[in-house]
């Protein structure tokens, strides 16, 4: 052990590099000491000369800078063995570092690719995704060009989308417009929905304003083929529905509101000419005047 250990100081004080770095040299010999003290084991006393003739020969002035970091990949492996649990997978991380050092000219290249442009985040085995890493991709058709994913939701195809409204004045650009459909479509692996509104909102109204048109189905998806799609409402058709577009039945015990005694009092409120309610409204508007 003794012998073993002066070996160890030796290679710490011939070495060209602890002589410019005397707080880590006196650091390492203060270990080794407080190791042959405590008579804490060889297996010590083994990495630690290990150590200090890897740095050594690292520090040699001839040492070519190719194959450094494998040696210190060597070096660390069964320590990296020893101490984590999922060493195989840290391990491939040190190997394609391997791989980037082995492409840069010098060391201080190196340092200073990897300082610049770090990697995000290291290697690892499949699991379960993270709420953070389980997203939605948004994409346009062009963009998506190229592209798969497993599930697919293609949005608004209704006529007036898809195709769109503006290219629909000549042959060709509604000829264009089925083929930005079949790009969408056949992005998908296993799902591929088609989105259908019901009804598009008018613009230019207040906040929850209910003025909107209905919207037929794109034409690219006519009447024949719609056999081979499944059709799904939301919310889904039951016996308050009718499977039609009315709306629910009142559900039983509901409280009832007399919207029409409502306004009456709200325009009684604000206009003092009607103390007693709200006139009736017309039903019809009135004829227009002749100028």
């Amino acid at each position: 052990m003794a012998t073993l250990a002066e070996h160890s100081l030796d290679l710490a004080r011939n070495n060209p590099i602890w002589n410019c770095k005397d707080l880590i040299q006196n650091q390492l010999i203060d270990y080794v000491r407080a190791t042959v003290v405590h008579a804490v084991g060889i297996t010590h006393l083994r990495r630690i000369a290990d150590f200090a003739a890897l740095y050594q020969q690292l520090g040699a002035a001839a040492a070519p800078w190719v194959g450094q970091l494998g040696l210190v990949r060597r070096w660390y492996q069964p320590h990296l063995e020893r101490i984590y649990d999922d060493a195989r997978v840290r391990l491939a991380d040190l190997e394609q570092l391997e791989q980037l050092a082995s492409a840069a000219p010098t060391r201080e290249r190196f340092l200073t690719d990897l300082t610049l442009d770090p990697p995000q985040a290291t290697g690892a085995e499949a699991g379960p995704p993270h709420l953070d890493e389980d997203y939605l991709i948004l994409s346009t058709i062009h963009s998506a060009k190229g592209q798969e994913w497993d599930s697919v939701f293609v949005l608004s195809a209704a006529d007036g989308a898809i195709p769109s409204d503006l290219a629909t004045g000549h042959p060709a650009q509604i000829e264009e417009e089925r083929r930005l459909l079949y790009v969408a479509m056949t992005r998908a692996k296993n799902f591929l929905a088609l989105v259908h509104p019901l009804r598009f909102f008018i613009r230019q109204q207040s906040r929850f304003g209910d003025r909107h048109v209905f919207t037929p189905r794109t034409r690219f998806i006519p009447d024949a083929i719609l056999d081979r799609f499944e059709r799904v409402s939301f919310p889904a058709a039951g016996a308050d529905h009718a499977g039609d577009d009315r709306a629910p039945a009142p559900r039983a015990g509901a409280p009832r509101v007399d919207v029409a005694a409502r306004l009456r009092a709200a325009w009684a409120e604000h206009d003092p000419r009607h103390p007693h309610g709200a006139p009736d409204l017309p039903r019809s508007p009135p004829a227009s005047r002749q100028t």
